[in-house]
């Protein structure tokens, strides 16, 4: 019987060998660091070059994302409400008719016949029906009185064709306006109002508005409005128009919340005197209702087309406040940007300076393709590099030996 000279390793030493075998890949992974060769490169323009991107870098997460962008802190918008009250008397003298008028009093127009409805027969009213109409037409034509047709609406008719010129109430100019604003920040828990600290009840019986000497008084002469926005009151007066108050919370909880107080602004926004289209449509702003009574039994009316300015108050707000988790994002993403400056730099060093080759073999190594040797069951391709490295290490010495 044949008997091999080569001894098997028994089962023992293959468990034993995939112990080892384990436990010194789990040894490199924990205990050993790898890291990229660097290349220290000396060159002026490539340095310079460098520098200033980097600094660009610099300036750009220092100037734009801390200081303008406020990337260290987190943000919070505000919800809230606004009250608003006027206050103001007018007197008119219009041909000997004295009249006092408080905010609840508007101007109606008189009110004659529609000439639109004019007719000859009751041929001439039939199947007409106006969306701008006065009110539902019979089918008659009332020949022998006004020649028009018979309408069922409210009498006299609604003729809003003259409008006073100047405006009849041009006394609510120095009418008064109180605003009563109120914000919370819910992911800070931070409540504000407009009577900020130092605004109690006899402060406001004595302020009004000045952008500069009394900023956050919150009550306003209308025609101090209606000039911040651009206006002129006594146009703006005649057909209407809108004005824009934007009541502005840009807030730094960083610093003390009483710090925190609104800035106020104003826009107009349709009205404008200076426009020079005359046929535009829909001129200014006004609006009809009318107030029902009952007299000899009989239900009537009284309506109102009113032209007047209508306020809209915007309310806008942003609270900051310093916050970990946003400052170390930007920072990361600061330190990732200072990548640029090695792209580049690698980009001019690789194309387009004259030793751009002699930069390339520096860079990258590039290694010969080597046979592998047959690898024990369980010796890993670490080790087999090892040996190489070894041999070639002997190689080179040897020529310096001999010398």
């Amino acid at each position: 019987m044949y008997t091999s000279g080569v001894e098997r390793p028994s089962s023992l030493q293959r468990s034993s060998k995939m112990k080892s075998f384990i436990t010194n890949t789990l040894s490199d992974f924990f205990f050993e660091y790898e890291t990229p060769r660097q290349v220290l490169v000396r060159s002026r323009r490539v340095g310079v070059v460098c520098r200033l991107i980097q600094l660009g870098v610099l300036a750009y997460i220092i100037g734009w994302v801390f200081i303008y962008e406020k990337g260290y802190q987190s943000s919070d918008t505000a919800v809230g409400s606004v009250l608003t009250k006027m206050k103001g008397v007018g007197y008119t003298n219009v041909t000997g008719e004295e009249r006092i008028w408080d905010v609840a009093d508007y101007v109606f127009p008189v009110q004659p016949p529609n000439s639109k409805n004019r007719c000859s027969s009751d041929a001439d009213c039939e199947g007409r029906s106006e969306r701008t109409g006065d009110g539902h037409m019979t089918g008659k034509c009332l020949v022998n009185t006004t020649k028009m047709c018979e309408v069922l609406a409210w009498c006299p008719v609604e003729d809003d064709s003259s409008i006073p010129d100047p405006a009849l109430l041009m006394s609510a100019e120095n009418f008064t306006l109180f605003i009563k604003n109120t914000i919370n920040f819910p992911a800070y828990g931070v409540m504000r109002c407009n009577l900020v600290e130092g605004i109690d009840n006899q402060y406001i019986k004595s302020c009004l508005y000045d952008p500069k000497t009394a900023p956050l008084c919150p009550i306003f002469r209308l025609g101090d409005l209606v000039q911040m926005s651009g206006f002129n009151f006594a146009a703006i007066a005649k057909v209407g128009g809108a004005i824009g108050i934007i009541i502005d919370w840009t807030c730094n909880l960083d610093h003390d919340q009483s710090d925190c107080k609104p800035i106020y602004s104003f826009h107009g926004l349709y009205g404008n005197p200076d426009e020079a289209d005359t046929a535009r449509a829909s001129v200014g702003y006004n609006f009809r209702y009318a107030k029902h009574y009952m007299e000899d039994k009989q239900e009537k009316r009284t309506l109102l087309k009113v032209f007047g300015i209508r306020f809209d108050i915007i309310v806008r707000s942003v609270a900051r406040k310093f916050d970990i988790i946003p400052t170390l994002t930007a920072i990361g993403s600061g330190v990732g940007i200072f990548g640029v400056a090695t792209v580049v730099c690698d980009l001019i060093l690789l194309y387009l300076l004259p030793k751009r080759e002699f930069y390339n073999n520096m860079k990258f190594k590039v290694t010969e393709t080597m046979e592998k040797e047959p690898l024990d069951e369980f010796k890993s391709e670490k080790e087999v590099s090892k040996k190489h490295s070894e041999e070639v290490l002997v190689h080179h010495e040897a020529p310096l030996s001999e010398t």
